[in-house]
This record gives C-alpha cells, structure tokens and sequence, in this order.
C-alpha cells in the first residue's frame, strides 16, 4: 500500500519538476524530461524523475514508520 501512495506523490513531483523544467524549452539533461500526450492534454513527463521521486518517497514513509 506503501507502495501505491509513493507513486502517486512521485507523479505528481514529476509533473511538477517537469512542467517547469520542460516550459523553459530545457530537457533537463539525465531527467529526459519530454512533451508526452495524455488522452488529449500534453504534459511534460520524465520516467527517470518519476522514479527517483516515487524512492524518496517511499523512503520516507519506510522511515516514518
């Protein structure tokens, strides 16, 4: 379950980072942060970040409890 809530905050620090990242017109170098359609929305996204965000977070909760 720990698991689970880790992704969700390591998407959405990804979609933060990225969107912020990625507006300048950056990629962010080893982020590879790339323009990524969703549906019918284009986000900015980066798998690399995405991963190391859902770690921490998940490291925290590990440590928290």
């Amino acid at each position: 379950m720990d698991f689970m809530k880790a992704s969700v905050l390591g998407a959405v620090l990804s979609a933060v980072v990225a969107l912020v990242i990625g507006s300048q017109g950056s990629d962010g170098g080893y982020l590879n942060i790339h323009l990524m359609t969703l549906v019918s929305t284009k986000i900015f996204w980066s798998w690399p970040l995405f991963l190391a965000g859902t770690g921490l977070s998940w490291g925290v909760m590990a440590v928290q409890r």
